[in-house]
């Protein structure tokens, strides 16, 4: 039975571009894959194709075969030896690989527009700043449009013209032959950098990139309630994009500054007030810094040190508008290191004052609740 033009085959005039030829025997090797395709005649017809692509996807053998027919392919078989693995086995291989492991990407077109690079900026606030949020502007160096050459990177009036050595697709196949068959890689063209163009003459503004550095100043709104470690992303404010593609983002990561005395827990904020000795055994009212301001606050008698009191609404008002923190105070009974006379006075007179009873049964009840606790109790 005579073979099948192989033209016919791939459904390919005989003028075809070597892309087109690509490109219809793909078609057809998706379509008639054994492991796609459960139909009798679905493996006849992918090797079939695959036959037709190994000759006419080689421009030696597809001349040959444009010659001589199917006997210039030494009987079709595209020179293949034992078990197929001849010279042209790893070219049908290779493109199965392409389309169904993700191969293509190898191979992606380098004048398709892609989106910029994103930049990353870090911006150091104070602790009210962080709280309450402020408006202010950044300079950042970034890459802007070329505007002498509108992004193409020639020199206007000139022309920017498809890479004859690698048409454009951006990169070049190198071709190896070894004993177990036709290795190809692929590598960026080094023509063209990989772009897939050349220009005449390059732009002098940029040097043919398309794009020059420049400082921008940049408007940010920092939210109330951002936190240390948080980030805003300003969108398009990246790299410009190639090709038509829109620019990256701009991320500005946020650093807040420790402060004095306040410490920040979520959307609360804490705080330790140290009193006196009379203070927590008397009462007082006190004024209590905020980072709303101050904020009268009754201490009641006999406050201990380690006491925790709360100021609702006095804390940080939360990122995404829910509700606001609160302050926690932890009160810090202080004693004095160093007394004058008077005061030692006094204090002697206090000591004196306080009842033995009262003590003996203070420590009795210590005593009774260190033996519970030992012994389990």
């Amino acid at each position: 039975m005579s073979k099948r033009d192989y033209y016919e085959i791939l459904g390919v005039s005989k003028d075809a571009s070597k892309d087109e030829i690509k490109k219809a025997y793909r078609k057809l090797a998706r379509k008639y894959h054994p492991d796609v395709n459960k139909e009798e005649d679905a493996a006849d017809k992918f090797k079939e194709a695959k036959e037709a692509y190994e000759v006419l996807g080689n421009e030696q053998k597809r001349a040959q075969y444009d010659q001589f027919g199917h006997a210039g392919t030494q009987g079709g078989q595209g020179g293949s030896g034992a078990g197929g693995f001849g010279a042209g086995g790893f070219g049908g291989f290779e493109d199965i690989f392409d389309m169904f492991f993700g191969g293509g990407g190898r191979t992606r077109d380098p004048n398709a527009p892609q989106k910029g690079q994103d930049l990353q900026y870090t911006m150091e606030l104070d602790f009210e700043e962080a709280v309450f949020g402020k408006e202010t502007a950044i300079h950042i160096p970034k890459e802007e449009t070329c505007d002498t050459c509108e992004g193409s990177g020639a020199k206007p009036g000139t022309n920017v013209n498809t890479c004859p050595h690698c048409q454009g697709t951006g990169q070049l196949n190198e071709t190896q032959d070894t004993p177990f068959g036709r290795v190809v890689n692929r590598r960026a063209c080094h023509y063209c950098s990989g772009t897939g163009k050349q220009v005449e003459q390059k732009c002098s503004t940029c040097g043919g990139k398309g794009s020059v550095r420049k400082r921008k100043k940049i408007e940010i709104n920092i939210p109330a309630g951002i936190d240390d470690g948080q980030q805003i992303r300003v969108s398009g404010e990246g790299n410009p994009g190639e090709n038509g593609g829109p620019p990256g983002d701009l991320f500005v990561v946020i650093r807040v500054k420790n402060h004095e005395f306040f410490e920040r827990d979520g959307d609360d904020i804490l705080c330790e007030m140290p009193i006196t000795y009379a203070q927590a055994a008397l009462g007082d009212e006190v004024e209590v810094p905020t980072v709303h301001g101050k904020v009268k606050f009754k201490i009641p008698s006999g406050t201990q040190t380690g006491t925790h009191f709360r100021l609702k609404g006095k804390g940080v008002p939360n990122v995404h508008g829910y509700g606001q923190g609160d302050q926690h105070i932890l009160v810090k009974v202080m004693v004095p290191k160093q007394l004058n006379d008077r005061q030692k006075e006094l204090l002697r007179e206090l000591h004196e004052m306080e009842s033995d009873e009262t003590l003996d049964e203070h420590h009795d009840n210590l005593f009774q609740r260190m033996k519970r606790a030992f012994k389990g109790d």
